[in-house]
């Protein structure tokens, strides 16, 4: 009989190519078309300061004038204007007109000041995180790259799964189920010359790809580290909230899901459904590999008695 681990794996087995009708037909969110309007563009780091004031700001930034915007940012103006080019407007003008509906939509969409009033602190954050829910929802209405991405981690035997600081704790997460599908995981905690030497070591021993974690406040040694990793041979896929950084433009691929930042305390609502979701890649990867690893382990987890009867 199949494990109750096992079933879930089968029942929940990613289709490739299908897309979700009832996403597609969701009107993306303001931020995300902003974010649009920035995506697969390099830019250096003063338009990086530009593109996020942009976002965090868009009601109030939409109208500034050129030299109001310079002046918040703190660059000059002829870097907004380079900014603005290097997205393809003919402008700032013409960036600025671009933003104006979107910021405009932010503003009727906004909830009403008796909605907000009635809120609690604890029900915002919670509504903070179905936001990044359904953003996540909606950018994954083609599975197809998640696809990719876990029959990628799933041949690179061993695998590297990277955490450093606050993202040590995602990065245990899904090295801990992935070991249940892939028979060789490895996991990275510290940074330095501890993560070089286990980097080196999984490249040797045959690994090809590392998934790294990258939530705010995004350290130093992470970059050093996923740097680490590509000088090493390895390629790196990048689980972070911002699709504009030093971190994404060193990762081969990034996939963003947004982190709620209502409390004291960051929470990983989005991050972990999409860990979950790139764990079902891996095991839809290798279905034998999967089904008889899984076996394996339970009958391991009778034999010892492991878990509670609930």
């Amino acid at each position: 009989m199949a494990s109750g681990q096992r079933a879930r794996a089968q029942s929940a087995a990613i289709t490739p190519g299908r897309r979700s009708p009832e996403v597609e037909a969701v009107a993306a969110s303001p931020a995300e078309r902003v974010r649009a309007l920035f995506g697969g563009h390099r830019l250096s780091p003063a338009q990086r300061r530009i593109a996020q004031f942009l976002t965090d700001r868009l009601t109030e930034a939409a109208f500034l004038s050129i030299t109001e915007l310079a002046e918040r940012v703190g660059v000059s103006q002829p870097s907004v204007t380079r900014f603005a080019s290097s997205l393809g407007f003919s402008g700032y003008p013409a960036l600025r007109e671009a933003l104006q509906p979107i910021a405009l939509s932010a503003v009727a969409g906004a909830p009403g000041e008796g909605e907000e009033r009635h809120r609690n602190e604890l029900q915002s954050a919670i509504d903070a995180e179905i936001e990044n829910l359904t953003a996540l929802r909606r950018a994954l209405a083609d599975p197809d790259r998640i696809v990719g991405i876990g029959r990628e981690l799933a041949r690179s035997v061993p695998l590297t799964v990277v955490g450093l600081r606050i993202s040590v704790s995602l990065a245990e997460y899904f090295a801990y189920a992935a070991r249940r599908i892939h028979p060789d995981v490895r996991v990275v905690t510290r940074g330095g010359s501890v993560a070089y030497d286990g980097l080196l070591q999984a490249r040797e021993a045959g690994g090809t790809w590392v998934l790294a974690f990258a939530m705010p406040r995004h350290a130093k040694e992470t970059l050093a580290v996923v740097r680490a990793a590509r000088g090493v041979g390895l390629r790196v896929a990048l689980i972070t909230d911002l699709a504009l950084g030093p971190l994404a433009e060193e990762a081969d691929e990034v996939i963003t899901a947004g982190t709620g930042s209502r409390l004291v305390f960051d929470s990983y609502a989005a991050p972990g459904v999409l860990s979950a979701g790139i764990l079902q890649a891996m095991a839809d990867a290798d279905p034998e590999r999967t089904q008889t690893r899984l076996e394996k382990y339970e009958h391991a987890s009778e034999q010892h008695d492991f878990f509670l009867d609930d």
